[in-house]
């Protein structure tokens, strides 16, 4: 069964879904496995790691896969673009930054420049960079993100597309982790969506087996909105992002107190970095969305699409049906 959408057309691939380059999540071998099973696989490039970036597209085989970067940590490290252009991606992914002073270097290769936005502004951004697909990004979402809902935001750009720039493409992301999601997403005006938290439980995943165990209890109330793990990872993320992880005891300790997580900053890194390593959920960040309260099982990714893909159809057929 197949949804056919301006995305697969452009894209080249069966279906409307786009994993997400969660870093480290998204490796070479869970991009392969979403390029076969139909979509199209993200490496995560994340806060730039040469050595990763070459590790993981060898990882990926010869499959059809592209990359991602966070984009103002690229800024820092700008010759990264070149080296992961080098091993020919579909597509290069921006997120959380101006798209602008790398869009013609990765349009020049031919890849498709992807950019995901957080607010109308951030669109404008993306149209002026001659995005291909614009991915609006929902605060639903696992990560960081900004506070916009996913059930909002996509009309609102598939609208402002429809009037600015009607050739580029639309993605819906946050929450989406079922076929009901991707049913809504295209109901709302998208051609495809960006899929991170289902794939976050798929078996390629690069993901701790008791990070899985703790994901798949929780639901979506056990989601938090934060900046407590960027503290002690020593990341300096924009002022406007935030990161959406699961609640645990480290999030319970500090979460409104980060003033004085600053000033304890030292012992808290080092005990949060033995609990990423251990697969600690109760200290180490577990990276999720909202979506977690409709996963219950770790699976191939090939089954998470395959499903996802038969259940929008069918709610879009007897959608359909029900029309007179």
């Amino acid at each position: 069964m197949r949804i056919e959408t301006r995305l697969t057309q452009r894209l080249g691939i069966r279906h409307p879904i786009i994993l997400a380059p969660m870093d480290p999540v998204a490796g070479g071998k869970l991009a392969s496995a979403v390029a076969r099973a139909g979509g199209l696989g993200l490496v995560g490039g994340g806060y730039g790691d040469a050595e990763r970036i070459e590790r993981e597209f060898r990882e990926s085989g010869n499959e059809r896969v592209g990359g991602g970067f966070i984009t103002w940590s690229l800024a820092k490290a700008p010759h990264l673009l070149g080296l992961m252009l080098s091993h020919k991606p579909v597509a290069v992914f921006l997120s959380f930054g101006d798209p602008r002073p790398f869009a013609p270097e990765i349009k020049a290769t031919g890849a498709l420049l992807l950019c995901q936005i957080q607010s109308r502004q951030d669109c404008l951004e993306a149209i002026e960079a001659g995005a291909d697909v614009i991915v609006a990004q929902g605060a639903e979402a696992g990560g960081h993100g900004v506070r916009r809902a996913t059930m909002t935001l996509v009309p609102e750009i598939a609208d402002l597309l429809a009037r600015e720039a009607p050739e580029t493409l639309l993605c819906a992301s946050g929450g989406i982790a079922d076929g009901r999601g991707l049913a809504a997403a295209l109901a709302l005006g998208a051609d495809g969506v960006v899929v991170g938290t289902r794939f976050w439980a798929a078996e390629e995943a690069v993901v701790h087996p008791s990070m899985h165990a703790a994901g798949l209890a929780a639901t979506g109330d056990d989601t938090i909105r934060t900046t407590v793990t960027d503290i002690v990872r020593e990341k300096d993320w924009p002022e406007r992002y935030t990161t959406r992880i699961m609640r645990n005891a480290f999030t319970e300790q500090w979460h409104g107190r980060e003033g004085e997580l600053l000033a304890q900053k030292p012992a808290e890194m080092a005990r949060f970095q033995t609990a990423v390593a251990a697969g600690d959920a109760t200290i180490a960040g577990l990276v999720a969305g909202e979506g977690l309260g409709l996963i219950d099982t770790v699976e191939p990714a090939e089954k998470i699409i395959s499903r996802m893909v038969h259940e929008a159809a069918d709610i879009l057929k007897s959608t359909a049906r029900q029309v007179r």
